[in-house]
């Protein structure tokens, strides 16, 4: 499941932006960057011990973590900015959505 440069890329430029919006202290940025680490450590250790899982079996990994670091962002971010969390993590289901069927 990996992802062209120029996506990369693109998703690199939208999370420095999505930061920006959410106006964080580095107190939230810390948290959350602990989060989205530990998500990703998941789903690579799932990776390995799988070697033959599936793209859709991968990406039903990345939600199951997303609905776990939403739970846990509530805990630190305030209404604002969990208004706008929402709206980015909508935005980029939507943006690998596009992503994936033009990779299929």
């Amino acid at each position: 499941m990996s992802i062209s440069p120029e996506v990369r890329e693109r998703v690199t430029n939208e999370l420095k932006q999505f930061a920006g919006d959410l106006n964080l202290s580095d107190e939230q940025k810390e948290k959350l960057r602990n989060f989205l680490s530990e998500a990703h450590e998941r789903v690579e250790e799932y990776r390995k011990k799988n070697p033959n899982a599936t793209r859709e079996d991968l990406i039903r990994r990345v939600e199951e973590n997303r609905s776990e670091i939403r739970g846990r962002v509530t805990t630190f971010l305030t209404p604002e900015q969990l208004t706008k969390w929402d709206a980015a993590v909508a935005k980029a289901k939507d943006f690998l959505g596009q992503a994936r069927a033009a990779s299929a």
